[in-house]
């Protein structure tokens, strides 16, 4: 069984988070494969941002196409959030998967998504919300975090996560990277989308 890892990250903490994933995918006895959102940035502007740096580090990840798309037993797609939204470069990849809507092509697939955030209340939610009406027009099967992640309950320290999936706060320049919580959490949502994964496909 196949799962695939589609994410986009700038600075590289939803690369982390997307490690994560395929590990608790892995745990579950399936195979992940970890993708990237094609950029849309020129390096001239990635270099201005301070953004090139941290992509070397994982521009080793192929860039995701179509096909893979329809072929994968399940999707879970990252992204960080634009002002409570997916980014501008998750939106344009999933705006050119029409024909595979047309042709229902990932109808009955386990669907799943997880964010990174720069504040608190930057719209964890909200972004993974969105994202999930694609999915839901594609006819996905949404999978979230569900409670049994003990980790989502904890109030010792501030950390992301909700029950519509994992999440991490990155900080204000990005200086947070996703912690030993958050990383778990991702870690369960992939085995938990496994094993949904599992029983949809009878495998």
């Amino acid at each position: 069984m196949k799962i695939l890892v589609v994410y986009y990250s700038l600075y590289g903490h939803v690369h982390r988070m997307a490690e994560a994933v395929a590990s608790g995918i892995r745990e579950a006895g399936a195979e992940a494969v970890l993708r990237r959102a094609p950029e849309t940035l020129t390096t001239e502007i990635l270099e201005k941002m301070g953004a090139l740096e941290a992509q070397k580090t994982f521009s080793h990840i192929p860039v995701c196409t179509l096909d893979e798309l329809a072929e994968a037993d399940a999707i879970i797609f990252g992204t960080p959030t634009r002002f409570g939204n997916m980014c501008g470069q998750m939106r344009q990849f999933l705006d050119a998967t029409g024909q595979l809507w047309q042709q229902g092509k990932l109808v009955g697939k386990a669907g799943s998504v997880f964010t990174s955030t720069a504040t608190q209340h930057g719209g964890q939610e909200s972004t993974i919300l969105s994202m999930h009406i694609t999915l839901l027009h594609h006819g996905m099967v949404i999978v979230g975090l569900p409670y049994t992640f003990a980790g989502q309950s904890s109030i010792d320290e501030m950390t992301g996560g909700s029950p519509y999936g994992a999440t991490t706060i990155a900080g204000g320049r990005g200086e947070r990277l996703p912690s030993a919580n958050e990383l778990a959490g991702a870690a369960f949502q992939g085995k938990h989308v496994a094993t949904i994964a599992r029983k949809l496909n009878n495998k």
